[in-house]
């Protein structure tokens, strides 16, 4: 395992052909609306993949938001893994290899359960302005931006404030290619995790983002919004980072301990919808439909590595991929490696860069973020 350092995030090897990776993930905390989300200039996260910029727009009214991330030029080669028991989510069969379409302009993720769809929308019209989109002859283009929702309706205020197609428009107005804000923002504006246990055991989430660059310029990142109904676990340690609190609020219970012992019962199963973390991972190599949707696959381990339990009949775990071609081939086994290992890094972060809000405290008020973030 490669030494730590202030700003690079380092995991451990995955074979030893990979022995020399070092995840390198985008610092900075993010606060509650209304306070402005900042972010280290020194690391950027899932922007350290040329040609993809990333925008979020935060309500004022409720935390509650969208994140938009947009691929230049022509688009990125797209693939996806839904694996939750209650997806909410837009354009994903395309994205299947037997389909036609082989090109993504966009994606759109978003708080507000079915509703923040509509987001997409604004996505839409913020690119068919530019002309950008698959080609349809005379008639223009048609933007192919595919989307995923997380269930927020509950935290923070009126549920009839939720994220429309001028939230997605307004964050892909804001894309850029620097540092991401992680924590309180966009479509991590409103996540929670620790559910399982109730409503008053649960913790602030985020949005957290992470990358990978390897020395023949291989790069692989991710963005993830977690709103987990279980506990999120730092795959370096195997220490809970946020997630279900003892009865006093004061401390981690461990849901796995809880689930072993019996601590919780039938009423603590996750609710359809309300629970969810929707993921992006992208990367510069060439790969065809077929593999990108291996790397989806693959990248989703690392969701099941750093959340637990998940996959569940309540959320909404969806995991989409890019690939944007603009490097040399490779493959689709490393790549999904790498894929899952900045997936596991962005859940964590995006627990370990929010901050308290809704009453709920989140890891640095517990004191629980891992050391390599301090």
């Amino acid at each position: 395992m490669h030494p730590r350092h202030r700003t690079a995030a380092v995991c451990g090897a995955l074979a030893a052909g990979l022995a020399s990776m070092a995840i390198v993930a985008a610092q900075g905390r993010a606060a509650g609306p209304p306070v402005a989300a900042t972010a280290s200039p020194s690391v950027k996260g899932i922007t350290a993949v040329a040609g993809i910029t990333v925008g979020h727009h935060t309500l004022a009214e409720r935390p509650t938001g969208c994140t938009v991330v947009l691929v230049d030029g022509e688009g990125a080669v797209g693939g996806v893994s839904q694996r939750g028991g209650a997806p909410g989510t837009r354009e994903t069969d395309l994205l299947d290899p037997q389909n036609m379409v082989d090109r993504v302009n966009a994606i759109a993720l978003s708080g507000g359960s079915a509703y923040g769809l509509d987001t997409a929308q604004g996505v839409m019209r913020y690119l068919e302005e530019r002309g950008i989109g698959w080609r349809v002859g005379a008639a223009g283009v048609v933007p192919i931006v595919p989307a995923a929702i997380l269930f927020d309706l509950g935290f923070g205020g009126d549920p009839k404030i939720r994220p429309t197609a001028d939230c997605g428009y307004r964050a892909a107005s804001a894309a850029s290619a620097g540092v991401v804000p992680e924590g309180n923002v966009g479509a991590g504006a409103g996540a929670t995790v620790g559910k399982m246990g109730g409503a008053r055991r649960a913790m602030k989430s985020g949005i957290g983002t992470a990358s990978v660059t390897l020395p023949n310029g291989l790069t692989v990142a991710a963005i993830a919004a977690v709103n987990a109904v279980g506990d999120v676990v730092d795959p370096e340690t195997g220490r809970v980072v946020a997630g279900i609190r003892t009865d006093d609020g004061k401390a981690l219970a461990d849901v796995r301990a809880l689930l072993m012992n019996g601590g919780l019962d039938g009423g603590a199963a996750p609710g359809p919808g309300g629970n969810t973390t929707i993921a992006i991972v992208a990367t510069n190599a060439r790969m065809s439909k077929s593999d990108i949707n291996r790397v989806a696959l693959m990248a989703d381990d690392g969701l099941a590595r750093a959340i637990r339990p998940s996959h569940t009949t309540g959320d909404g775990d969806t995991v989409f991929a890019l690939a944007t071609n603009r490097g040399e081939p490779a493959s689709a086994t490393i790549v999904g490696a790498l894929a899952a290992e900045v997936l596991a890094e962005a859940i964590v972060r995006a627990v370990s860069q929010a901050q308290a809000l809704g009453g709920l405290p989140a890891a640095r008020d517990l004191g629980t973020v891992p050391a390599r973030y301090r």
